[in-house]
């Protein structure tokens, strides 16, 4: 099984971790691809938590960031809101449908495209940028942040779901984010 808890990972520059967490994505898209029938809800719910994690602490910690400090950081983070959008809807309805539905491999190869397209204009567009404009002190502190908001982020299901897919998925993804932004705002002392 593929290791999926961010938190424990040693990098502590914020940019080595955010590019070991996409390498981490393409392996769990592997892992959900190859997964037996019986296996395939487990391997997705990982996937899941993951990107909601690890796009959550970007919009908290690394975009705001951007915005701020990089050549045209406000143009280059939306672009990267809008294709988080875009992926976040996919996934939203993959989730509605459930890793059974017939169309399940197909939308998760859109959501593949989708989400690697995505991490390379952050590598490309967002992160090499961040690299040059931050100080190595300023992204250790990034990368507690969004290792702290990580831990606290949920790992296991919670009451109230009581079917077997939502309790699998401990909420929607979109449910799941929300919880991992109020994580992010607690662990950086923000009110959520």
């Amino acid at each position: 099984m593929t290791r999926t808890a961010p938190e424990t990972m040693g990098e502590t520059d914020v940019i080595d971790l955010l590019l070991a967490q996409h390498a981490m994505i393409r392996d769990l898209f592997d892992e959900v691809e190859q997964a037996p029938t019986d296996q395939r809800a487990e391997a997705f719910t990982r996937l899941v938590r993951l990107l909601a994690v690890h796009e959550t602490a970007e919009e908290e910690i690394v975009h705001p960031y951007a915005r701020r400090t990089i050549d045209g950081g406000d143009g280059v983070v939306d672009d990267r809101l809008t294709e988080e959008n875009q992926a976040k809807q996919l996934l939203s309805q993959m989730d509605q449908a459930g890793p059974d539905a017939p169309d399940f491999a197909a939308n998760l190869a859109m959501l593949r495209t989708a989400v690697e397209a995505h991490a390379r204009s952050e590598e490309r567009y967002e992160f090499t940028q961040l690299r040059g404009h931050t100080s190595q002190a300023e992204r250790r502190t990034m990368a507690a942040g969004v290792k702290a908001a990580e831990a606290m982020a949920p790992t296991h299901p919670h009451p109230g779901t009581e079917t077997a897919t939502k309790n699998l998925l401990a909420g929607t993804p979109i449910a799941m984010m929300d919880r991992v932004r109020d994580a992010i705002r607690q662990a950086m002392g923000k009110n959520p």
